[in-house]
């Protein structure tokens, strides 16, 4: 008589558990035809039998299983796929598809992104680096201790993946120098792609013909290492001493690059497909590009020999610094007075510098997360059209007939800006006159030219040119024909305008 039915709601739930039970078990049994299993016993024998059932029916087709009445993917299938999807519902697998997505981008579209790499998979020996032919890329001389503090590597890199460069487009990155040191600094390299280190030295001719120094578009040379405060002139003296060690150096001509005027058959690969040309190595170190940082300005006076500048001139009027060949620390400085000065400088500066940022990926670089991939979504793609700088031949390409005699500054600003939608900054102009006979091959950079300045057709114009969607292969270009449309012509509010072939043009 002690005893009392228990009201608590525990037995609720498990009577609600029951009916539905009960009701899965029925509607099973008039699917297949069996007899419902009524009783109250029979319903229980097999309950896991019945729901497991009736999640994996399969519709009439047999194409997919189903679940919930909606199709989805069941692990067969993310196996013979490779992957495994996470992180989304089952029913939803079917609107996005984790197997076939892959994340390019940083969650913020701003730069190239890749999954996260062990150094010990981008690290070549010698023979390696030898083998992989590189060529057009760009060559990182590193001289550091073990210990020595970080420089930050990731402000170098990432501006050579922004992601309004096509993946084509981004430049090789190889470093050269001790692998200890850059183990701490690869944590900020891990998902940038397209990088390589060669365990070795910047001193070593070895380690620089390996990388194919004479054919890269820029060499980088910089050192981690702290200066001592005896002497502040041996601060740069590794840094000095590896620059005039490559341009000692003497290079074989003999490496198999196709003459650029070749034509008819002899231009076409055994498939009759086009052969990519390689641009021709330098013969002499002297005629590498490099840039070589310095620490303290008096010390740009050892990086040319065959300067005869005054030792006690400025950096600014220093023929290196002039040529692009030098750059210090305390070019900074002016930097931050200008923008104290001019705010709007800014914009232009961090174009020229970082390749684009937005204050979402400043804080999360801020807060130390690093790069985060994400995937292409129309909003993070925007991100992609947005200006870069250009470098463009006035010798050829749609530039040149502003390059022929006479032609003035004045016409090539205002006719790259209207036709193009391209703002010129300034000139890269050769420093001796091609007739002369010790002619050298140093360039120097005129940054805003007067408006009748005479214009010539070894001259380069630095540009910022709008974001290229993309556009197709044409065997011609370099040979002078259709180059004029190379670039397409972009309206008043920055839409490109469709360009008309020409007759006979293959395009």
């Amino acid at each position: 008589n002690l005893i009392k039915k228990c009201k608590c709601k525990h037995l609720m739930t498990f009577r609600k558990g029951v009916r539905a039970i009960q009701l899965v078990g029925k509607t099973m049994a008039n699917k297949t035809g069996a007899t419902p299993a009524t009783p109250f016993s029979a319903a229980l024998s097999k309950p896991l039998l019945n729901i497991k059932n009736s999640v994996m029916a399969k519709e009439e087709n047999g194409s997919k299983p189903v679940m919930n009445g909606r199709p989805t993917n069941k692990p067969a299938d993310q196996q013979k796929n490779g992957k495994m999807e996470v992180g989304i519902a089952d029913d939803q697998a079917k609107d996005f598809d984790f197997a076939k997505t892959e994340m390019k981008y940083d969650s913020t579209g701003m730069f190239h992104w890749t999954p996260a790499r062990s150094i010990e998979d981008c690290i070549l020996d010698r023979n390696q680096a030898a083998m992989t032919v590189l060529n057009g890329h760009v060559v990182v001389c590193l001289f550091a201790d073990p210990d020595s503090p970080l420089i930050g590597l990731r402000n170098l890199v990432m501006p050579l993946r922004a992601s309004n460069f096509h993946y084509h487009e981004l430049k090789h990155v190889v470093i050269v120098g001790a692998v200890d040191y850059l183990r701490r600094e690869w944590k900020t390299l891990q998902n940038l792609p397209k990088i390589s280190v060669l365990n070795g030295s910047p001193l070593s001719r070895a380690d620089l013909r390996a990388v194919n120094v004479n054919l890269c578009d820029m060499c980088v040379i910089l050192s981690a290492k702290v200066p001592s405060n005896d002497d502040p002139t041996l601060a740069d003296k590794e840094a000095i001493l590896a620059s005039l060690n490559i341009k000692a150096m003497t290079f074989d001509d003999t490496i198999g690059v196709l003459n650029q005027k070749s034509s008819g058959r002899d231009a076409l690969s055994p498939l009759g497909s086009p052969i990519v040309l390689q641009r021709k190595g330098s013969v002499y170190g002297s005629n590498v590009p490099m840039i070589t940082e310095l620490v303290n300005d008096s010390n740009v006076q050892f990086l040319d020999q065959d300067d005869d500048d005054d030792p006690d001139t400025e950096l600014y009027l220093t023929q290196p610094f002039a040529c692009g060949t030098a750059f210090a620390v305390s070019v900074l400085d002016s930097l931050m007075s200008t923008t104290y000065f001019n705010q709007n400088a800014l914009t232009l500066i961090r174009s020229l510098i970082t390749g684009g940022a937005t204050p979402e990926l400043e804080l999360i670089l801020a807060e130390g997360a690093g790069l985060r991939g994400g995937y292409s979504t129309p909003e993070t793609l925007a991100n992609r059209n947005r200006c870069k700088v250009g470098q463009i031949s006035l010798k050829q390409g749609p530039l040149a007939k502003y390059g022929e005699a006479g032609g003035r500054y004045n016409d090539l600003f205002l006719g790259a800006l209207r036709q193009y939608g391209m703002l010129c900054i300034g000139l890269y102009r050769f420093r001796d006159n091609a007739s002369s006979v010790d002619a050298s091959s140093k360039r120097y950079i005129i940054t805003a030219p007067q408006d009748d300045f005479i214009l010539l057709p070894s001259d380069q114009v630095f540009v910022l040119m709008q974001f290229d969607q993309g556009m197709e292969y044409r065997p011609t270009w370099g040979e002078g024909k259709a180059i004029n449309d190379r670039i397409p012509r972009t309206a008043a509010g920055g839409g490109a305008v469709p360009v008309t072939p020409k007759p006979g043009d293959p395009s």
